[in-house]
């Protein structure tokens, strides 16, 4: 954390550990004030945040830093990421804030933003934030006594995201007569997530629905779509729905309870927008972790896969550069531009059911269009974030595994930007092989950054 206090996604870390502490939170509260309040009207920054016990604690030291910076603060309680970019820009707010460590543990808590259009912040931005907060001797330019900010709850928040999300879902649609079941990982989405769905006319069956701060993504959710995947069987359900903690990300079942993952989600949704010729130049953005077949199916297709580094908001940033409507990764966050400005669970649900409805086709045959080649992820625990070319043995390995897989697959080694992990992942046509050098790798990149 010395270098960078912000890493792919927000600030994220263990509750009461450096950096995720109150007085810290504090700090990036007045920072981020600091940051955005500029001219003289009145400056108001949105705050939400999942269902974590911390989020009180952090939702306080965050609302006093943004409040002695000037900032007015507007808080909803629990509520998806995507709801917070949302309220942002549609309450004309200069600043976005969400209290939440997504997919992590219920002891892990973490802090994004999101700027005045709901997109995530630039690095550069990010830093300029972090230069405050670390300069323990930077002198906070505190506005007087009058013109401190306030602090207000908004009642109907939930309500809000609800309408914005149903109008993404076409009006001579419904959902009436699909069983789906929901697992909102007993994160953010609890409450929003089923009542859209039964709103458009679903029969819902909930999972994940009872947080009580300390149960957020506890064997549920997105990180663990087999659940869904047994209710749907144990229902005859037509669809399973997993969201993680924050409700950014989407893994979805199909009626026979196969899981599938965002690439899977991407194929098909990229097909559906590229056949009504609504995606621009036929491009999806997704990340280095998408599976090759995802490349393959869009050039078999006439369209381009391009290629960011890991994390949503670098698939956003690459979409607005290249005008793209469509975009994700392989671990559920879904963007579609035309609706959203960051990943949306609820959202991405909804337009791959709106898929189903204007078919008429059952999940399993409308999905069944990409077959992912193998893949294995090892995440590897590590001490030493070194570059890899620093350690040759590294190197070695990874060429003699490029060359055995002879064009018909990849390695990926890439640190965790919120962990102290090297993650490797090795595709291939052969699982075992693909197994096998995954270990191979692990076993060499422990030995060489321990």
């Amino acid at each position: 954390m010395a270098d960078r206090l912000f890493g792919t996604d927000g600030l994220r870390g263990k509750v009461n550990n450096s950096p995720m502490t109150a007085g810290m939170v504090l700090r990036l509260g007045l920072a981020a004030g600091v940051r955005f309040r500029r001219g003289q009207h009145q400056h108001r920054v949105v705050i939400g945040k999942d269902t974590r016990l911390s989020g009180y604690m952090f939702e306080s030291a965050l609302t006093a830093g943004l409040c002695a910076a000037g900032m007015h603060v507007i808080m909803t309680g629990p509520l998806p990421t995507p709801a917070i970019s949302f309220l942002t820009r549609n309450m004309r707010a200069d600043l976005g804030v969400v209290i939440s460590a997504s997919h992590n543990p219920f002891d892990d808590n973490g802090i994004k933003f999101f700027d005045a259009n709901g997109y995530k912040l630039p690095d550069e931005t990010e830093d300029e934030i972090s230069a405050m907060v670390l300069d323990r001797d930077f002198s906070w330019p505190y506005p007087d006594a009058r013109h401190v900010g306030r602090a207000t709850k908004i009642e109907d928040a939930g309500g809000r995201y609800i309408v914005y999300t149903k109008s993404s879902f076409p009006a001579h649609l419904t959902l009436a007569g699909l069983r789906i079941v929901v697992d909102c990982g007993n994160g953010a989405s609890y409450k929003v997530a089923p009542l859209a769905l039964e709103e458009l006319g679903a029969e819902v069956f909930r999972i994940g629905t009872s947080p009580d701060g300390t149960n957020i993504n506890e064997h549920c959710g997105s990180l663990y779509p087999e659940v869904v995947a047994a209710k749907v069987r144990e229902v005859r359900a037509d669809v399973g729905l997993a969201l993680d903690g924050d409700a950014d990300r989407l893994v979805m079942v199909d009626e026979r309870g196969t899981i599938l993952d965002g690439d899977q989600l991407m194929a098909m949704c990229a097909q559906a927008l590229m056949a009504r010729g609504e995606l621009p130049g036929n491009i999806l953005v997704a990340t280095a972790m998408s599976n090759m077949a995802l490349e393959i199916f869009m050039q078999e297709h006439g369209g381009v896969l391009l290629r960011t580094k890991v994390g949503d908001r670098y698939v956003m940033e690459a979409m607005r550069r290249e005008g793209a409507m469509l975009g994700g990764e392989q671990s559920g966050h879904l963007v579609f531009h035309q609706y959203s400005t960051t990943g949306d669970g609820l959202l991405a649900a909804l337009q791959v059911l709106k898929i189903m409805c204007e078919k008429e086709k059952p999940l399993s045959e409308l999905a069944g269009l990409l077959i992912p080649f193998p893949q294995k992820l090892i995440n590897v625990r590590i001490k030493n974030r070194l570059p890899f070319e620093e350690r040759p043995a590294i190197g070695d390995a990874v060429q003699k595994v490029e060359a055995a897989l002879a064009g018909r697959g990849r390695v990926l080694l890439r640190y965790s930007g919120t962990e102290s992990l090297c993650r490797v992942m090795v595709e291939g046509e052969h699982p075992d092989k693909v197994q096998e050098y995954a270990e191979e790798l692990a076993a060499i990149v422990a030995r060489e950054l321990a």
